[in-house]
C-alpha cells in the first residue's frame, strides 16, 4: 500500500455469533487470509464542540501492529451500504502526531480497540475483515455494492442483517443497554 491514499469506501458490517463462525463462513466461501490477526487501537479526535462529528466527519489515529495510520472520513451516504470518502496516510509517530492535533484544537473523544484479520477471495472485487471487538464479533465487507451484496448472500446473510453504524455508534447503543460499560470500547484488562 502506498504511504497515503484517497478513495471512496463502501462497506457493511455483519454481526456474528463468534469468531469461529466468521472463519468457517469465509473459509467455506473460498476466502484466504491476506493479513493475519493484528491488534488495532483507534482514537477518534474532534474539537471541544464536536465540530467534526456534527458535520458527519471523522478524524482517526490508528495503531495497528507496527503501523500508525491517520484517517479522515467524509460524510457518510447511508442506504443499504455506507459509503464515504476516505483519505489515509501512514505516519511514523502516533504520540507526536496526537500532540500536533492537540495544538490544532483537536482532542481524543473516543477510543476503540479490536483484533482484525483481513481476507480476500481469488475472484474478489473487495475485502472481508473479521473484527473481534469488546462488544462482539463482526464481518466487515468493503468493496463495490454489487460485490458486497453477492458476498453477503454467499456467506448466508440477508440485507436485513447489514449494519451500517460505525463502531462508535454500535458502542453507544451497547452502553444504553449496559450502564456499567466503560466510556471507551476497549478490552478490559
Amino acid at each position: 500500500m502506498p504511504s497515503g491514499h484517497s478513495k471512496r469506501e463502501t462497506e457493511i458490517k455483519l454481526p456474528l455469533t463468534g469468531v469461529a463462525q466468521g472463519r468457517r463462513l469465509l473459509r467455506q466461501a473460498g476466502f484466504r487470509v491476506i493479513r493475519r490477526k493484528v491488534f488495532e487501537d483507534n482514537t477518534i479526535f474532534d474539537t471541544a464542540g464536536s465540530t467534526l462529528r456534527s458535520s458527519g466527519l471523522l478524524l482517526r489515529l490508528r495503531g495497528c501492529g507496527r503501523r500508525v495510520l491517520l484517517t479522515f472520513k467524509g460524510p457518510a451516504l447511508v442506504g443499504r451500504h455506507k459509503s464515504r470518502q476516505e483519505l489515509e496516510l501512514e505516519i511514523s509517530e502516533a504520540a507526536t502526531f496526537a500532540q500536533i492535533l492537540a495544538q490544532l484544537g483537536f482532542q481524543p473523544t473516543f477510543r476503540y480497540q479490536k483484533f482484525r484479520t483481513e481476507y480476500t477471495h481469488p475472484q474478489s472485487g473487495g475485502l472481508a475483515t473479521l473484527d473481534q471487538t469488546p462488544i462482539g464479533d463482526f464481518l466487515e465487507l468493503e468493496g463495490p455494492p454489487q460485490w458486497i451484496d453477492q458476498t453477503a448472500a454467499a456467506l448466508g446473510f440477508r440485507p436485513a442483517d447489514y449494519v451500517t453504524a460505525s463502531y462508535a455508534g454500535l458502542y453507544a447503543q451497547y452502553r444504553q443497554k449496559n450502564a456499567s460499560a466503560l466510556t471507551d470500547m476497549v478490552f478490559e484488562r
